[in-house]
């Protein structure tokens, strides 16, 4: 019972590992994510940022405002292994839904939820609604993001749901792995701040060592040194890392002042560290880098040892060799929504590879489906506690209630 992007992206990795996921909507409307694109785009009537959050998964539609869908829910439930949630706290619960009801049927249960504050606590407790971008500003990541004396700067891409939909994965594999040895479910509990306040590694325990506030340095990583990104002749941006001993000396001598890497102010790590030191030093590599294009660079660095990469638009990564060469462009060829790219499970396994097999659907397009082959009926009693979109009802009949499913293949170089 997943919303937005929290919610599904943990079940669309699972899906994508193999599991069997069962997504379900409240009717009419159904996710909230279902109208969650950017610029108002959709594609064959769905978003970017739906379909690449909801594949692999089958669609059912139940008002669980309504007993009968509460009971069509809970006989779900009874056979399943996790049931995962974002919803704010005590609404799976007013439903009749909630952990401690679906234990009474299932006791071996794995049930999760996970929202913006978790389920209890001052937030909680106001029933405060949240999203990434909420979650980026309560934790510091928008203000640590930022360049000093800049307003702060939030993601455009959602690392507070993808990264804390991972994180409720492996929570979820490991009470897998509990229950494998013990035969014991449980309950998991999930905040979405506090899960993208553990990616910030350094800052907390820095603040609480030295009493001083970790602040905003924009591409610059104040722990290693030289490391930043820098504007070239081409006008384009090159990242550049050159931290170790022969690497800070490979930097100096494609910039034509190996001196620089014997100089005492630059020699050793730690002293290239301190402020000042850093400061000089960054100022000496952005002038130098302003002279050569962003390509010079990289080849000077494989020459010389250190590390380089140009700053990448989106349409560099879409065309990028290296990337189709592996397959992690991957074109989807759906039935139903037909042929776009999309990016491939960051993983590759030898034995079970994850894959695409196949992409989003409407509200309850999988109603019939999951009741005869989940529950053994052949209809609802009631159809009023559940919704498939006209259309979707069609498709179903004429494939004989099974599945439509489509390929992926690598996108072609």
């Amino acid at each position: 019972m997943c919303t937005l992007i929290l919610g599904p992206s943990g079940p669309c990795f699972a899906a994508a590992m193999g599991a069997e996921v069962i997504k379900c909507e409240v009717p009419p409307l159904g996710d909230t994510c279902r109208d969650m694109t950017p610029f108002g785009y959709l594609f064959k009537g769905y978003g970017p940022v739906f379909t690449h959050s909801n594949t692999n998964k089958y669609w059912i539609g139940l008002d669980l405002h309504k007993p009968d869908a509460q009971k069509v829910f809970l006989e779900l439930a009874a056979n399943s292994d996790i049931i995962e949630e974002n919803l704010r706290p005590g609404v799976m619960e007013s439903w009749n839904v909630g952990y401690r009801q679906v234990k009474e049927i299932n006791p071996d249960i794995i049930y999760i939820s996970k929202n913006g504050f978790g389920q209890w606590g001052k937030y909680a407790k106001e029933n405060r609604p949240s999203n990434d971008g909420a979650s980026q500003g309560f934790s510091g990541y928008a203000w640590m993001s930022s360049f000093p004396g800049q307003p702060p700067l939030k993601s455009r891409i959602y690392p507070c749901d993808d990264y804390g939909g991972l994180m409720g994965e492996v929570a979820v594999l490991a009470a897998l792995h509990y229950r494998e040895r013990t035969s014991k479910g449980q309950y998991i509990e999930l905040s979405q701040s506090e899960n993208i306040m553990r990616v910030m590694s350094w800052v907390w325990p820095y603040q609480q060592i030295t009493g001083k506030v970790a602040m905003p340095a924009g591409n610059r990583d104040v722990s290693i040194c030289p490391a930043d990104t820098f504007y070239c002749a081409d006008g384009s941006f090159v990242a550049i890392a050159a931290p170790a001993p022969e690497e800070f000396r490979g930097l100096c001598t494609a910039m034509g002042q190996p001196d620089l890497a014997d100089d005492p102010r630059f020699k050793d790590h730690l002293v290239r560290l301190r402020e000042e030191n850093a400061t000089e030093i960054l100022k000496l590599i952005a002038d130098w880098a302003r002279t050569k294009t962003a390509a010079e660079i990289e080849e000077l660095a494989e020459k010389h040892g250190f590390a380089a990469s140009s700053v990448y638009t989106v349409k560099d990564v879409l065309e990028n060799r290296h990337f189709r060469e592996r397959g992690f462009i991957t074109e989807i060829d759906d039935p139903l929504l037909g042929q776009y790219q999309d990016y491939e499970f960051p993983v590759m396994m030898s034995r079970t590879p994850p894959r695409v097999k196949w992409s989003v659907r409407a509200v309850g397009f999988d109603n019939e489906y999951v009741l005869l082959n989940h529950l053994g009926k052949v209809k609802m009693k009631s159809k009023s506690c559940m919704s498939v979109a006209p259309w979707a009802n069609g498709v179903m009949c004429r494939g004989a209630g099974r599945r439509l499913t489509g390929m992926v293949k690598p996108a072609s170089s």
